[in-house]
């Protein structure tokens, strides 16, 4: 993988990593609000797909070392 890749992979990582920690905020504000419980539960399932998608590129820039 180059060097480029790398960054852009680093990159997208952290994007990531920021959305999900405002879902994370999002989400404990509609809880306290007493929004919706299904408008909750969605995003709850974005957020889960965003940790997601981070283990993916956490596989990607962690290499498989089989000992």
């Amino acid at each position: 993988m180059s060097d480029q890749d790398q960054t852009e992979i680093r990159l997208e990582f952290a994007k990531l990593k920021q959305d999900h920690a405002d879902f994370d905020a999002a989400i404990n504000a509609m809880i306290a609000m007493g929004c919706d419980a299904l408008q909750i539960q969605r995003m709850k399932k974005k957020k889960l797909m965003i940790k997601d998608q981070i283990a993916k590129l956490e596989d990607r820039i962690i290499p498989d070392i089989i000992a």
